[in-house]
C-alpha cells in the first residue's frame, strides 16, 4: 500500500474527476480525511485515534497492510516513535497484528469488522444524537449539492454518472466504497475544495451507518438510484431537485439507524 498523504487544495478540487483505475492504485479517498496531518498536537494517543477511526469504520480493512511508520509518521506529521507507540497500543487492543520477515508490517486484524462496531455505535448513540447527525449531514451535504446544481458543467455530472452506472460490477464492499466517492464528488462539483474537504470528513464519521443499513445488495441499490437522482438535478440545474433528494436520502438512513436500534434494544 503507498503512503497515505492528506487531501489538498488541488486533491479536493480534482475529486470528482479521478478515474477509476487510480482510485484502485492509490487509498480510498476517505482514508485522506482521516490522515490529515495533526501538527502540534503529535501525541500517540491522537495517532491511535485516527488508526482506530480508520478501521472502525471500514477505511482500512480487515487484513489490510497498514503504510510504514515512517510513511504514516510523514503524513500524520509526527515523530515515527510516537507512530510506534500507539501501534503498540492498537497491538495491544487486538486491532493491529506484526508480521515479520520479507512480507511483514502492520496489518488490521482478519476480526476487526465495521459493521459490528457501527453496531455498537447505534446501540450507545442516542436517538437525539443520531437525528442531529443526520440534520448536521443533510444541512452541509444539501448546501453542497445545491451548490453544484449552479455551478457545475454537464460533462463533468457525465463523468460522475458513469462511475455509478459501474456499481454492478463491484462486490459489496467495493460498492460501499464507490457510493462514498461518488457522494463526495458531487460535491467536489460545487467547485470549492474548503466544501469537499469538510464533505470528505461528513462522510466519513457518516459512512459505518450507511454501511450498516445497505448491508444488502437492495439497499446499496436505493442509495445507488438517490445518488443518481441528485446527478440528475445537478445536470439539469436544479438546485431544490437536488437538495431535496439529498434531504430524503439521509432522513432514510437515519430512519433506518433507529429502526435497527429500536430491534436491537
Amino acid at each position: 500500500m503507498e503512503p497515505i498523504a492528506a487531501p489538498t487544495e488541488a486533491a479536493a478540487d480534482s475529486a470528482a474527476t479521478a478515474p477509476e483505475s487510480r482510485a484502485q492504485q492509490h487509498p480510498h479517498r476517505l482514508q485522506g480525511a482521516l490522515f490529515q496531518p495533526i501538527g502540534d498536537e503529535g501525541r500517540a494517543e491522537l495517532v491511535e485515534r485516527r488508526l482506530v477511526d480508520a478501521i472502525t469504520r471500514g477505511h482500512l480493512r480487515a487484513g489490510e497492510r497498514l503504510p510504514t511508520e515512517a510513511d504514516l509518521a510523514k503524513s500524520l506529521g509526527v515523530a515515527p516513535v510516537t507512530v510506534r507507540e500507539a501501534l503498540l497500543a492498537l497491538r495491544g487492543r487486538g486491532l493491529v497484528t506484526t508480521r515479520r520477515g520479507r512480507n511483514g508490517g502492520s496489518f488490521v486484524a482478519e476480526h476487526a469488522d465495521p459493521l459490528s462496531f457501527a453496531r455498537e455505535a447505534v446501540r450507545s448513540t442516542s436517538r437525539v444524537a443520531l437525528r442531529d447527525l443526520g440534520a448536521h449531514y443533510a444541512a452541509i451535504t444539501g448546501a453542497c449539492v445545491r451548490l453544484a446544481a449552479r455551478r457545475a458543467d454537464p460533462t463533468e455530472t457525465q463523468q460522475v454518472r458513469r462511475r455509478i452506472e459501474r456499481l454492478s460490477e463491484l462486490d459489496g464492499d467495493q460498492q460501499r466504497r464507490l457510493l462514498d466517492d461518488v457522494q463526495i464528488e458531487i460535491v467536489a462539483l460545487s467547485q470549492s475544495a474548503r466544501l469537499t474537504r469538510e464533505q470528505m470528513k461528513l462522510q466519513a464519521e457518516l459512512s459505518p451507518y450507511l454501511r450498516l443499513v445497505a448491508s444488502e445488495s437492495d439497499d446499496r441499490l436505493r442509495q445507488a438510484r438517490h445518488l443518481a437522482a441528485v446527478i440528475d438535478a445537478v445536470e439539469a440545474a436544479d438546485p431544490d431537485a437536488a437538495g431535496a433528494r439529498t434531504e430524503l436520502m439521509v432522513s432514510e438512513t437515519i430512519d433506518a439507524l433507529i429502526q435497527l436500534q429500536a430491534a436491537a434494544g
